[in-house]
């Protein structure tokens, strides 16, 4: 029995895999406690006999948690007090950063907080060569000064990034074992990102230490409350691990939840027969979109606020625009509609608290949400609020309020298009050759107007698509990234000596893993990190037979040439070493519809070229073989599909919809 819970700045999403079937359930999310959202829906799938306790977990359960408290806590500042060592003279590395400027002209550039300030680095006396020698020693009364500058500042975790320490870690070992004594966290540089490039470890390094405490502590509260039912916590890279572990590893939370939906749809693309998908992940407060082309992409050159985490995540490019994106009005009067979110509390003008009109006020005030059937009928709207706010913005914009409606949804959808087009057509994807999957409760709205402009062939509405990342949870498998910097060039380069080594890294990783999780099949993943000699980056390729001529096509797809004569370099190997362990089977209908739906009722809904009467049908009573074409309505529990006259859509055996265009 298997519970997937994806914590959302909006909602709570749970899906329950068990041997008689899937449950579901969406709460709101609690942004200054995520917990009491999480017990809320384990009160409602486990309700205890005795009214004296809260709920009743059985024996068999399995939890797998998708937390955005880490990514919280580094946007909003909020992560423990941490001290930054370093060798003597490097300790400015942090604010020098590199010389990337993402407005190169801009005179009025505004810098993001930083994670900690100067005085909070500090450097030590000592010096290892890039090949691992020891230019100088560790001073021995470092560790004995440290611990005492700890105490003055109520540190309450440490980051230590040493000079070269990937090709030797001695001195961090050594800092390790005295920083220890004050029983607090200790990230080495060494162990979270054993590579080259001294910033990009060192940031990495940095975030793992600011964010540990508080995942440690978000878990630990969580944990308490659960017993002993064994929870589990979604990685970035699409894996999981056993919560208690996770603390050390806090940087492979970052992109925990969008990571789920990603892994929950390629998935299903995979049992539909689909390799050639994009998802479009369109939630209460951002959409995320990702690429699969025959597997999930995943990127090492991740940033978040500025800052590069050279860990393994989900290649996902991440825009402010949701369901509660607000619509507002700039300083020369211009409509802008996100990247704030009203959130789950207040939320849009419709839920009853918020003054502020957002992408969902604009879909209920155009008839496109029933007020009505809103989370299955159990959470009432209020679309005489959004009239009057819609009215009043209007006003200001001297517009009218069916035109300012409109305005949202167009400029909502251009940011999302934006999106799209940035993990596809700038990286060499024609978006005509792939599989829209649509997901998250806000998507279904809008995944046919993005399609039409993005010339987009297919679309696929997951059955379960409110919950599609909570699925992706339930789903994944416990995994392990590993790298290591190998610098081997021209002739070096060879299969024999790349397999000794990656045999080396994978086996640490088999045996750390099967501690964790103690059962499954082991698959491994092997990727080279190689370039052009006398390149400052280099692209990552597959460990197969003929990686350098994957390279090879990989430049000139990235790129637009390659040098195939040209000596190579290979910096980095990595590898994913995952427990693959049995999957629940998706529901699936046998038999095939073939009478036609009835709907529930008509309804007015308005369309850039006026209002329209649309029939509104149950997605409950849609069976596989049913066929629709727009203009419709269909409405789920956790989502609403709105098809355009110029589509039409069928129920597949899985009971999804495959939208397409007439």
């Amino acid at each position: 029995m298997k519970l997937g819970i994806d914590t959302g700045g909006t909602f709570t999403d749970f899906i329950l895999l068990t041997g008689q079937g899937i449950a579901t359930y969406k709460v709101s999310s609690t942004p200054d406690d995520p917990g009491r959202a999480i017990l809320a829906g384990l009160r409602h799938f486990f309700p205890a006999p005795d009214p004296s306790e809260s709920f009743c977990l059985p024996d068999d359960l399995e939890i797998i948690h998708g937390t955005t408290v880490g990514t919280n806590a580094l946007l909003q500042r909020k992560g423990a007090r941490t001290l930054l060592i370093t060798t003597r003279g490097f300790e400015d590395v942090l604010i020098i950063g590199r010389q990337n400027r993402a407005t190169l002209y801009d005179l009025q550039i505004e810098r993001p907080e930083a994670i900690i300030g100067r005085d909070s680095c500090v450097g030590v006396r000592e010096r290892v060569r890039w090949d691992g020698s020891v230019q100088t020693p560790l001073a021995g009364s470092a560790g004995k000064r440290l611990r005492r500058i700890c105490r003055e500042k109520a540190i309450e975790s440490v980051a230590v990034c040493l000079l070269h320490c990937y090709a030797n870690p001695v001195h961090e070992k050594i800092l390790a074992g005295e920083l220890r004594k004050l029983a607090i966290p200790v990230s080495l540089s060494s162990e979270v990102l054993p590579e080259f490039r001294e910033y990009e470890r060192l940031t990495t390094t940095l975030i793992n230490a600011y964010l540990a405490p508080i995942i440690t502590a978000y878990i630990s509260r969580l944990t308490e409350k659960l017993g002993s039912t064994p929870l589990y916590i979604q990685q970035s890279n699409g894996g999981m691990l056993p919560a208690a572990t996770i603390g050390a590893r806090a940087v492979h939370t970052v992109l925990s939840g969008p990571a789920g939906g990603v892994h929950g749809a390629f998935q299903l693309a995979r049992e539909m027969g689909r390799d050639k998908i994009i998802t479009f992940d369109m939630g209460g407060t951002s959409t995320d979109v990702s690429l699969c082309d025959g597997q999930p992409t995943l990127t090492r050159d991740y940033c978040i606020d500025s800052y590069p985490l050279r860990i393994q995540v989900m290649d996902i490019h991440t825009v402010g625009a949701g369901g509660g994106s607000i619509a507002r009005l700039d300083a020369g009067g211009l409509l802008h509609v996100g990247p704030q979110s009203a959130g789950a509390d207040p939320g849009p003008v419709c839920y009853g608290s918020g003054d502020e009109l957002t992408v969902t006020d604009a879909n209920l005030f155009l008839g496109r949400l029933p007020a009505d059937r809103f989370l299955g009928g159990e959470m009432p709207l209020h679309p005489e609020r959004v009239t009057e706010k819609m009215h009043e913005l209007a006003s200001r914009l001297g517009l009218s309020a069916r035109q300012t409606a409109l305005g949202i949804i167009r400029l909502v959808n251009t940011g999302m298009a934006k999106a799209i087009r940035a993990v596809s057509l700038e990286r060499g994807h024609d978006p005509k050759e792939f599989t829209l999957f649509s997901f998250g409760g806000a998507s279904g709205l809008h995944c046919c107007e993005l399609a039409g402009e993005l010339g987009i062939r297919e679309i696929v509405v997951p059955a379960r698509a409110g919950i599609l990342s909570a699925q992706g949870m339930a789903m994944a498998d416990p995994a392990l990234d590993a790298s290591r910097s190998l610098f081997l060039r021209g002739r070096q380069i060879n299969r024999a000596l790349l397999a000794e080594h990656f045999a080396r890294l994978a086996a640490e990783q088999k045996k750390e893993l099967l501690h964790l999780c103690r059962s499954g099949r082991f698959r491994v993943e092997r990727f080279v990190d190689i370039r052009y000699q006398g390149q400052s980056f280099e692209l990552t390729v597959p460990f197969a037979e003929h990686f350098t001529e994957s390279f090879h096509a990989l430049h000139e797809q990235q790129f637009g040439y390659s040098l195939p004569d040209a000596p190579l370099e290979v910096v980095s190997i990595r590898c994913t070493v995952s427990l693959v362990r049995p999957k629940q089977a998706l529901p699936r209908t046998v038999e095939q519809s073939s009478t036609e739906p009835q709907p529930d009722e008509l309804r007015p809904v308005i369309f850039e070229a006026g209002p329209q009467l649309v029939r509104v049908y149950s997605r409950r009573q849609l069976l596989g073989g049913h066929r629709l074409s727009g203009p419709a309505l269909v409405v789920d529990d956790y989502t609403t599909i709105l098809l355009p006259a110029h589509f039409h859509l069928l129920v597949d055996h899985l009971l999804n919809l495959l939208i397409r265009p007439n």
